[in-house]
């Protein structure tokens, strides 16, 4: 690890200052990613703001009808808290599926959002890596790719996202409440993550002197029809190879709304409008499940090691979505799927 200097900021205009002046300086909230890429030497920022002591911690009712979320709440303390397991459980299931306790004890929600990708060359500082050399080129294109994208990958980088919560989050159109030196904005949850494309050393769309304040989530919650699978080598603390957020509004049983995110396939939170369109006035039914699942991955393409994630992932929306619609989620606790 890298020697670095140390700051403080006591609120948030002395954290934006800070960052402005020092673009590229690290914030450290709960450090349970940026900790490890400085011990890899991916990262090695000259100077850490420690932000742990700003006002951000609050979940409460927002001004819309829906919860807004501070960017320092522990994801543990998310998960539990009584809004967002009345209101939002499918946030609350996928935060569950990720990490382990202890991680989910330290890591910050707005951390959460800008973890980066788990991919084994990204960590390898001995190979080449686009996303953090850019131009070296990408070693998982004819290596070991299997953990890899199918979706939404370009020449650069084959890399994904690793977030959970992330995919809940994508599912239920949260919006990202962001400041800096030119003031606050709010960006939608889908324009806050980038693909690849030439560019995969940026992650976001964050602003180099800018820090997340909160996380807003809209009134709609779709606590009744809902599900979070996550699929991978084991049942605890790994990454998805394929994960599914499924939330359906049903009346007269028909869906009028339907949300469909995909994670661990691509380099963000996958989703798709066409595929929910597909669901949308259908009586739920395993071929209506399955032609979202097509629509959802139309685009979809395997590299050596990875094609099987995209019969992996058709089978994992059929039941995710089978699960919503009959009300009966999985259960992070008990991992066997349903």
């Amino acid at each position: 690890m890298n020697a670095f200097e140390y700051a403080r900021a006591a609120d948030i205009a002395e954290a934006v200052r800070l960052k402005a002046a020092d673009p590229a300086a690290k914030f450290i909230a709960g450090g349970t990613n940026l900790i490890d890429l400085m011990k890899y030497h991916v990262e090695h920022p000259a100077r850490l703001i420690d932000i742990t002591r700003l006002p951000l911690r609050s979940v409460e009712p927002s001004h819309s009808g829906g919860v807004m979320i501070g960017a320092l709440v522990p994801n543990s303390d998310l998960a539990y808290h009584p809004l967002i397991e009345s209101r939002y459980p499918l946030l609350s299931s996928a935060i569950l599926a990720g990490a382990s306790a202890q991680l989910r004890n330290m890591a910050s929600t707005g951390g959460n959002l800008l973890q980066r990708t788990r991919c084994a060359y990204f960590y390898d500082v001995a190979t080449p890596c686009n996303k953090r050399t850019p131009g070296a080129g990408c070693s998982a294109k004819d290596g070991l790719n299997r953990n890899h994208a199918i979706l939404g990958f370009s020449n650069a980088c084959i890399a994904t996202h690793p977030s959970d919560m992330c995919v809940a989050l994508a599912a239920l159109d949260a919006s990202v409440h962001v400041a800096g030196p030119t003031g606050a904005r709010i960006v939608p949850f889908a324009e806050f993550h980038r693909l690849p494309g030439d560019r995969p050393d940026l992650d976001n769309t964050l602003r180099t002197d800018e820090i997340i304040t909160a996380i807003e989530l809209p009134p709609q919650g779709f606590a009744a029809n809902y599900s979070y699978l996550k699929i991978r080598d084991r049942l605890s603390y790994a990454f998805a190879l394929v994960s599914v957020a499924a939330a359906l509004e049903l009346v007269g049983g028909h869906i009028q709304q339907a949300r469909l995110a995909l994670g661990g396939v691509a380099h963000k939170p996958w989703r798709d409008s066409a595929a929910e369109e597909a669901l949308r006035g259908q009586a739920p039914s395993r071929d209506v499940f399955a032609n979202a699942a097509d629509v959802l991955l139309k685009d979809a393409k395997g590299h050596a090691h990875n094609t099987f994630k995209i019969g992996l992932a058709r089978r994992a929306i059929i039941r995710t979505l089978t699960q919503a619609a009959n009300a009966t989620p999985q259960v992070q606790s008990v991992k066997t799927i349903r």
